[in-house]
């Protein structure tokens, strides 16, 4: 029995042992049947919904024994080899026009929604933010390679915005049947250079870049054919004009709920996500750094246990300069060796200290998550990289004036650090721009 009512063509033996593999791969791939899927599922806090909730659901690959990377996909095609099999020595009659098109449904909702969900992180530009102050402090030799691949495309945010654009009307073309060949074919060029990306910058998402390319490029086979005819041929091709006809009004309900049920998902991740961006971006620390500190400061004096330190680029403990974020970071220039966070920062997380975008990947500076005493002039810094999570100062400010603070208090270890910070006033190429004329 066949969902659909199709004029079934003939099937070569070999073509139905291939459709067989590739339903049951796909199946395992992108059905979600992990049961980690349902654990984030069932977890969303409908009253707190947060868009990174929706966009994790979006991610979905399966995982088998904890396994990471491509491993899943070679356990998904043993398990397809072995279904395949026994599939083969099932004595029945199988629709397989209708199973060809019933994957390829499928295929298509879920590129669609893996695409869509990438393209509103870029259409409100959260994926890559604009590089932090301290960033543009910072040597470009100390950024791993995946953070100045992000920087170079968070400077630009209108272009980031543009890519957003067209991620998002790629996935809104594989809603219809007459022009998924043009969305797969875009996400095909599209997708297939940020896999390259990532593999030359490292950015760590080259597995689930390819992933998406495999399933647009398996959508894009089934016009090939006919595309070969037509632009390398140049022989007269009939379009693939087939239009299912759903045997019951069951499936017609089935279908008509379940797209419905998608594109409200994708209006609530759409909504969520520009929530998110307009009150708090999930990369950035939300909360507010101290009034009328932001800037970068030359640290013109400095003591450490008492003792006065002449300014050097190699003593571990002498400050060389200190940025003051827009939010409750700061960060600071010290001569010690660091080890570096090497994640990507890519997580969503409720408290500061844990949104590590702005450290990640990056050495030559340390950064701290701060919180402020304004009642009593007082901040504690907490070091942002795990590798130094006990590190920190309780410090007392002062300011002498407009452009001078003074800090002065204690490390984790009870050594007394005393710094004088003055404020330089720099003009920024990057904010600057070459349209007008700049003065330095």
């Amino acid at each position: 029995m066949s969902f659909f009512n199709t004029n079934n063509s003939q099937w070569s033996d070999k073509e139905k042992i291939v459709l067989r593999f590739f339903i049951l791969y796909f199946i395992i791939q992108v059905v979600p049947l992990d049961w980690k899927f349902y654990r984030d599922l069932f977890s969303i806090n409908l009253g707190e919904l947060s868009f990174y909730d929706l966009f994790k659901l979006t991610k979905y690959v399966p995982q088998f024994f904890s396994l990471t990377g491509y491993a899943n996909w070679g356990v998904a095609a043993v398990l397809a080899a072995i279904g395949t099999l026994i599939w083969g020595n099932v004595k029945r009659e199988f629709d397989y026009n209708s199973l060809y098109y019933g994957l390829r449904v499928i295929l298509r909702y879920r590129l669609a929604i893996g695409i869509i969900a990438y393209g509103f992180i870029k259409l409100f530009p959260l994926q890559m933010p604009y590089p932090s102050l301290s960033n543009l402090h910072t040597n470009y030799g100390d950024f791993f390679a995946w953070k100045i691949y992000f920087h170079t495309v968070g400077i630009a945010q209108p272009y980031e915005v543009f890519l957003g654009f067209v991620e998002i009307l790629a996935g809104l073309l594989l809603f219809f049947r007459r022009t998924v060949t043009f969305g797969s074919g875009l996400i095909l060029g599209f997708i297939g250079n940020v896999f390259v990306a990532n593999i030359a910058y490292d950015a760590g998402e080259q597995v689930y870049s390819l992933y998406l390319v495999v399933i647009a490029a398996f959508l894009f086979a089934y016009d090939v054919p006919r595309l070969y005819s037509l632009l390398a041929l140049e022989r007269q091709t009939i379009a693939n004009k087939f239009t299912p006809l759903f045997a019951t009004k069951g499936i017609r309900n089935l279908r008509l709920v379940l797209k419905t049920a998608f594109v409200a998902f994708v209006i609530l991740l759409g909504g969520t996500t520009y929530a998110n961006y307009s009150k708090e971006p999930y990369k950035i620390p939300k909360s507010k750094g101290l009034a009328g500190t932001y800037g970068y400061y030359n640290v013109r004096e400095f003591r450490f246990n008492n003792q006065l330190i002449p300014y050097s680029t190699t003593d571990p403990n002498r400050w060389q300069n200190v940025v003051f974020e827009k939010w409750a970071t700061i960060s600071i220039k010290i001569a010690r060796p660091i080890k570096l966070d090497p994640s990507t920062g890519d997580g969503y997380f409720a408290s500061d200290i844990d949104r590590n975008y702005e450290s990640a990947g990056v050495g030559g500076r340390q950064y701290f998550a701060y919180t402020s005493d304004t009642v009593n002039k007082k901040i504690v810094l907490q070091n942002k990289n795990k590798n130094y999570s006990g590190e920190g100062f309780i410090l007392q400010y002062k300011r002498l004036n407009d452009s001078t603070i003074v800090l002065s208090g204690v490390n984790e270890k009870r050594d007394s650090i005393s710094a004088i910070l003055d404020k330089i006033n720099r003009k920024y190429m990057l904010f600057e721009g070459r349209r007008k004329p700049v003065k330095l």
